[in-house]
């Protein structure tokens, strides 16, 4: 017997409450958070994500750019960076450099 666990997920940066640093994290979502992060008319959209991370993501003091992957049912929702060099800034945040 096959199991399929499918998570929506959220990666972000952003500027963490100490002055000047910037951190990044993943967030995974649980139904009820899918469920709140959609729009007036039902759909989850970057905008509606967004608005959702204000509330949520109290980790950080603002949130500057974030990627998703939200399951809605039977369809897969991904939200990509909306700079291409966030993706670059995430992974240095999650995996730094060994010095």
């Amino acid at each position: 017997m096959r199991y399929m666990v499918r998570t929506s997920v959220v990666r972000v940066i952003g500027r963490i409450w100490q002055p000047g640093h910037t951190a990044g994290q993943d967030i995974t979502l649980t139904s009820s958070d899918v469920d709140n992060a959609r729009d007036d008319n039902g759909k989850i959209t970057r905008e509606s994500v967004g608005l959702w991370l204000d509330s949520h993501a109290g980790d950080f003091a603002e949130i500057i750019d974030f990627e998703a992957s939200v399951e809605d049912g039977d369809a897969t929702i991904d939200i990509p960076w909306a700079d291409e060099e966030s993706e670059m800034t995430y992974n240095d945040c999650m995996c730094p450099a060994e010095d």
